[in-house]
């Protein structure tokens, strides 16, 4: 090695040095990384769905501490869990409802969203204002929070992007497109004047189609809002909204918030359904509604491949045409659905020149002559002569060389072979005597 090498007369000693240092801190990082033994398999993931955690595990193999973390996680179970399976973090509160608290049994509500602790398990015993701590450590795989992907293991809120990833930082757009760039989908917003009557008792506020995100409406005035729906399917329903709360309908989650004088409706999506969102009449009052949320862009143009050549040879051009195309149902729909969003902008036609290589030479023949027999075998000609066609069709005769790939026509041939028509005499019929020399 180069530290152990005899120093040559006049080597610095300082170099020598510098060499010994660098030798000695390689074999340090070696030893360091060998001190761990290889990572383990993974572990079965904490959740079955809605994303869970799952570990890999290292051991140390020096007596003395190793530097490095012995255990890594990572997220699994990525898929979205069924509606009646219902909340992660309820599911751990109820868990409890069979254990007394102080003497007394109760029925246990998530709290969620705590700022200071969301990996602890606080629960809310159902119908009292009691909070408790049931334990200091959700399940791995809990979401620290309603509103994001951030999971908690091992009692700490780890950050995670939209593509599941730990650590990410990858976020959706309003679309619900992960690292989008918001263009799958449209804001919508608006208010709405209620003009009810006696003869007039419900109107439609706005209709928000299937797949539409960040739903917001506030109603302010005496009228009160409710949903009617209509899945792909086909299937309607209605839902009052009688009261505050949270509530499925059509497997989107309605958050509905009801005060003396106004009312508040989210609904984070996608949507499930088409809603339609109604107003009916309760006083002599009017009432207005302003509403917002992002509509997805379900048809979009799309670009078709070249059309065949106008020529097979010689240099022709092509066209590209645009296509209305339905994003639910992978179809083609009529152009206007595609009209119906501004920002849908039809592509222009490209046109590009195709098949530009020039048609080969061929054999081009005049018509046959007259047959120079009627009958019983004659002959025919005609000019056969090699020609080639440019680009604007102009067809002119070039050297017979150029056409010598393919078999030249016969330029003469035999006609009207079939024989020529004859007279054919018979025999004679029987002598006849006149009657007169007859006595």
């Amino acid at each position: 090695m180069e530290c152990c090498r005899r120093a040559t007369p006049g080597t610095p000693l300082l170099f020598l040095a510098f060499l010994l240092l660098s030798s000695r801190t390689t074999r340090s990082e070696e030893d360091r990384d060998s001190l761990w033994d290889a990572w383990g398999s993974w572990s079965e993931c904490s959740r079955t769905c809605g994303g869970g955690a799952s570990y890999s595990l290292r051991r140390c193999l020096s007596n003395k501490s190793c530097e490095g973390r012995n255990i890594r996680y990572r997220t699994c179970s990525n898929v979205d869990c069924p509606p009646e399976a219902g909340d992660f973090r309820a599911q751990q509160c109820s868990a409890h409802n069979d254990v007394k608290h102080h003497g007394q049994f109760y029925e246990w509500l998530p709290v969620s969203n705590d700022p200071d602790n969301p990996c602890s398990l606080k629960c809310q015993a159902k119908g009292t204002e009691l909070v408790v701590e049931l334990s200091p450590k959700v399940l791995d795989g809990t979401r620290c929070n309603t509103d994001t992907l951030d999971m908690c293991i091992s009692g700490l809120c780890q950050i995670v992007g939209c593509d599941h990833q730990l650590g990410s930082t990858a976020k959706e757009d309003n679309c619900g497109v992960c690292n989008g760039d918001g263009s799958t989908c449209r804001l919508v917003r608006g208010q709405y004047q209620s003009q009810l009557s006696a003869t007039k008792l419900d109107d439609t506020v706005v209709a928000i189609p299937y797949g539409s995100r960040h739903v917001l409406l506030s109603l302010k005035g005496p009228e009160h809002l409710y949903l009617e729906t209509k899945t792909l399917q086909g299937a309607k329903g209605e839902n009052s909204l009688s009261s505050t709360g949270t509530f499925l309908v059509e497997n989107s989650k309605v958050d509905f918030q009801k005060y003396p004088d106004k009312e508040m409706l989210r609904m984070a999506g996608p949507l499930m359904a088409d809603f339609i969102v109604k107003i009916r009449n309760s006083g002599p009052a009017n009432s207005t509604v302003q509403f917002m949320f992002y509509q997805p862009i379900i048809h979009r143009w799309r670009e078709t491949d070249f059309f065949p050549c106008s020529a097979t040879c010689g240099g022709g051009y092509q066209l590209t045409s645009a296509e209305c195309y339905d994003l639910r149902s992978n179809r083609v729909v009529a152009d206007q659905y595609c009209h119906y969003y501004p920002e849908n902008i039809k592509p222009k036609p490209k046109l590009q020149e195709c098949n530009l290589d020039p048609c080969p030479a061929r054999w081009e023949a005049t018509p046959w002559t007259a047959c120079s027999s009627s009958c019983g075998g004659g002959l025919q000609s005609r000019a056969v002569s090699c020609v080639e066609e440019d680009i604007q069709g102009h067809v002119t005769s070039v050297e017979e060389w150029k056409c010598m790939y393919t078999p030249k026509m016969p330029i003469v041939q035999p006609c009207n072979i079939f024989d020529c028509p004859k007279w054919l005499a018979q025999e004679w019929s029987p002598v006849t005597v006149p009657s007169f020399f007859v006595h």
